[in-house]
């Protein structure tokens, strides 16, 4: 049943983690234009891929994109402090998910 809401559906899909999204998804699923997707390309912040006749986003892409427009709005932070921000966070994530695996042993 269609909702209506294009966005919506397109967040439904992002929690697979192996979704495939395209610039035009990628952008609706997280409110911005190509031109800001394409610069966080550009600087590394996400990665796509080339396929057919356009580029391609994994699902974590959209994560990526609203944590670092998080940063650039709430802190000020520019694309290249936010790809260092965005690697920060990624190992504090990895180092608590060890820990907690340690803990269990």
């Amino acid at each position: 049943m269609p909702s209506g809401n294009q966005s919506e559906d397109i967040l439904a899909e992002v929690l697979d983690e192996h979704s495939i999204l395209t610039l035009r998804e990628l952008c609706l699923a997280c409110n911005l234009s190509a031109e800001q997707v394409l610069a966080m390309v550009e600087q590394g912040v996400i990665d796509a891929q080339e396929e057919g006749t356009g580029l391609r986003f994994s699902g974590i892409c959209v994560r990526r994109v609203r944590r670092v427009y998080r940063l650039e709005r709430d802190l000020g932070v520019n694309h290249a402090g936010a790809a260092l921000a965005l690697e920060l966070l990624d190992e504090i994530e990895q180092l608590r998910a060890r820990v907690r695996r340690l803990e269990r042993r």
